[in-house]
């Protein structure tokens, strides 16, 4: 860039051949003496040497020469003013190139450099050429560093030293000099060049604006130095940084054409930092849709506390993608576990609250709570310190009365607990690499639509997922891998659990958990689980096996298909409800269908069942549910069966049981087929009246025997003497001690064979 050219000004001086009456004597300003009517200066008309040129017999300790034309200082742009001098006679002195600025009211600028390098004069008749280099910026080879307060200055030289020399000058040159700090053919700003300091205490905001603005579609880079940034500040250029940014933790800082992690990495020299800085501009400026991680692994010190970071955030519904790289916790004190224990009271009058908490203060928003009568993944959804409450993520089933309750607060890589709601967060082919340090994400309180895909969590020193409330409204987890903390030991004493969920219409879709503790506890209902695959074993012989899929709603309205479940069970409870005996004003358990899965089990106890339904109070019975099409299959070891009720609390309501459909399910290694309707067949060898089956074991969950869908001869029937009989039965369910058997009652004594299909319910 040369400005004389590209904006049409005039920078050097006219020669002194055309007067001296815009020469000062002193500091160029308007009103100021001019050497026109001094004394002891004048023209030389022939310098064999300079030609015409300006004479002057120094009579001062400093003797000035000034252009007295306001030579304009633009930012971005370097000027070099030069002069050709020497000693023709008298004591010998020194030059140097020096000016005066101003500002734009016309007040001279304090405290800047006004004088460049002094150089001595040795010899008479030598001729000396002297320079100094002056614009905006503080760059090496600037001599003069005005700053953006000085919008113009008046150039010359100073002669300095012994008075009584005469001194002849050539010229004063001033030249645009841009073109040696910024190549003209790179289309890039230096944010020097616009005021920058970069010494970490001036704010360089108003710079850094400034060099956007000139950027014009260019970029900008940052020069190494440390730059402060106070105030929110938005970049629409592309930005190179070698030096780094500091700023106050409430400053936002947008690289909009820069939007990347690698990019806030190097703005902020150091990667946590960087990310926090980068979130905190995806959740502030609706520009930035995705934060592009550039396939780098991501360091974190500490976990990224959202709430922190947007102290001002209530609520962001814009979708938002996080994407492309890994997530790495480092070793350190930030990740210990948090814990407390406090006593506290609960009324399932208000099912979603502790009150009464002692130290309520030291209890953290989203802490777990364990403890009796405390279901599996419970909550502290939030605290009221003055009042002594915790808002729970889930009711208690223990009941009313006041108990000792523990509590933990796991350290996430993600932590969106402090934030209100937050709904369309997407993390896609993100690593999360908790390895044993860190726990993977905490979901904000409430949001819906937040999905990750094709992600990894290796690792999670407690949790992959974790909801503290509504957050996982509609979640979304597709072709993910879970692989857990707890790999190496036995499933009975496994604690990490993969997922956990409150709200609504849960969609887990082709991911694959390895050895969870469980690899979600699911309340809510509208889920649909799909084509993952889950396994739990471990190499003991005959060991335990544990849920998997733990539901705990009662009626879930959830389809489990088409999944892998290996070694593992699927386990219904209702262990989320502060009322958890049925009351007859709620439905319950029901709206559940398991179909195309396959079930295998491996090396364990006889009495592992993949399907157990685990009440929490009294008086329940299941009201629907279907369980169609699938294989079961036990491997080094058979099984008794695929069902169970768990009784250690409270057993089934066996007399109201309807719409269960236990169908085209194929078994293998397990000893008793379960079907319902359930086909038996009963032979008669003598004749009589009244035929009994045996104890029906093979009912879904050792129901009864409720009602009789067919009976169907197979054999033709005979009476006593022998003839043949064409006769229909009365049949009579819930027959024996046990209610397990069926009598058919004839008109008239009978022996034959009969097919019998059989239910556990009476649907509706």
């Amino acid at each position: 860039m040369n400005i004389a050219i590209t904006n049409g000004l005039l920078l050097t001086p006219p020669a002194f051949r055309a007067g001296l009456g815009v020469w000062s004597r002193s500091d160029g300003t308007s009103g100021s003496h001019t050497w026109a009517d001094a004394g002891n200066a004048g023209i030389v008309p022939a310098d064999q040497d300079f030609g015409p040129c300006f004479e002057v017999v120094k009579q001062q300790t400093t003797t000035s020469l000034r252009f007295m034309g306001e030579t304009p200082m633009i930012p971005g742009v370097y000027l070099r003013v030069s002069a050709r001098v020497k000693i023709v006679a008298g004591p010998l002195a020194s030059v140097r190139i020096a000016g005066w600025a101003g500002d734009g009211s016309r007040n001279a600028v304090a405290g800047l450099v006004t004088a460049g390098t002094t150089v001595a004069l040795r010899n008479y008749g030598e001729v000396v050429e002297v320079s100094a280099i002056v614009g905006v910026g503080n760059r090496p080879g600037v001599d003069l560093p005005w700053g953006t307060r000085a919008v113009y200055g008046h150039f010359g030289l100073d002669l300095v030293g012994a008075n009584g020399g005469a001194f002849r000058v050539e010229s004063i040159r001033i030249d645009d000099i841009t073109a040696a700090f910024v190549p003209s053919l790179l289309d890039w700003v230096d944010v020097r060049d616009f005021g920058a300091v970069g010494d970490g205490v001036t704010n360089d905001r108003a710079a850094f604006l400034a060099a956007d603005q000139a950027a014009a579609g260019g970029s900008i880079v940052v020069p190494a130095g440390t730059f402060f940034i106070s105030g929110d500040l938005s970049i629409n250029s592309r930005i190179r940084f070698k030096g780094r940014l500091i700023t106050p933790p409430s400053t936002r800082v947008s690289l909009l054409r820069s939007f990347d992690f690698p990019t806030y990495a190097d703005a902020f020299g150091d990667e946590t930092l960087g990310m926090k800085k980068a979130l905190q501009a995806l959740l502030g400026y609706t520009d930035h849709i995705s934060l592009d991680l550039g396939g780098r692994r991501v360091d974190l010190d500490e976990p990224l506390m959202l709430a922190e970071l947007a102290p001002t955030l209530e609520g962001f519904a814009n979708r938002r993608v996080i994407q492309n790289g890994s997530i790495q916790a480092k070793p350190g004190p930030a990740w210990q576990t948090g814990r407390a224990t406090s006593p506290g009271t609960y009324n399932p009058a208000q099912p979603y609250l502790l009150s009464n908490v002692a130290n309520v203060a030291a209890i953290e928003v989203g802490s777990r709570i364990i403890g009796s009568g405390v279901g599996r993944e419970v909550y502290v959804n939030a605290k009221n310190v003055a009042q002594g409450t915790l808002t729970l993520s889930q009711p208690l089933y223990g009941g009313a009365g006041t108990r000792q309750y523990s509590f933990e607060r796991y350290r996430y890589l993600f932590d969106f607990s402090g934030v209100r709601e937050l709904s369309r967060l997407n993390f896609s082919k993100v690593d999360f690499g908790c390895d044993r340090i860190s726990s993977g994400v905490m979901l904000p309180q409430q949001g819906e639509m937040i999905q990750f895909a094709d992600c990894y969590f290796t690792r999670p020193m407690d949790r992959a997922i974790t909801s503290i409330g509504r957050g996982c409204q509609d979640l979304l987890v597709d072709n993910c891998q879970f692989i857990s903390n707890d790999l190496d030991l036995p499933a009975q004493q496994r604690t990490t659990v993969a997922i956990n969920v409150n709200a609504n219409d849960i969609k887990i879709r082709n991911n694959r958990f390895v050895r969870f503790a469980h690899f979600m506890v699911a309340n809510g209902g509208g889920h649909i689980i799909s084509g993952n695959h889950w396994f739990q074993g471990d190499g003991s012989g005959q060991g335990l096996r544990y849920a998997g899929l733990v539901l705990t709603q009662p009626n879930v309205q959830t389809t489990v298909s088409g999944n892998y479940i290996d070694n593992a069970s699927i386990e219904w409870t209702n262990e989320h409800s502060a009322i958890p005996n049925f009351t007859g004003s709620e439905f319950s358990f029901g709206g559940l269908t398991l179909t195309g899965n396959t079930f295998l089990c491996s090396n364990t106890v006889a009495w592992f069942t993949w399907i157990t339904v685990k009440p929490y109070g009294s008086g329940h019975f299941i009201q629907g549910l279907n369980v169609v099409g699938n294989v079961f299959k036990a491997l080094y070891g058979n099984v008794e069966r695929i069902d169970r009720v768990d009784t250690s609390i409270a057993d089934l309501n066996y007399n109201s049981m309807r719409n269960l459909q236990f169908e085209a399910n194929t078994f293998n290694g397990i000893n008793t087929y379960v079907s319902n309707p359930l086909m038996i067949q009963l032979t008669q060898n003598t004749a009589t009246a009244t035929w009994t089956t045996p104890v029906l074991t093979g009912l879904p969950f050792q129901g009864w025997a409720r009602s009789v869908q067919s009976v169907v001869t197979e054999v033709a029937l005979q009476s006593t003497s022998g003839a043949r009989v064409d006769a229909t039965p009365t049949v009579v369910p819930d027959s024996g001690t046990s209610k397990r058997q069926i009598r058919l009652t004839w008109s008239q004594p009978l022996r034959g064979r009969v097919c019998i299909y059989a239910r556990m319910d009476r649907p509706q």
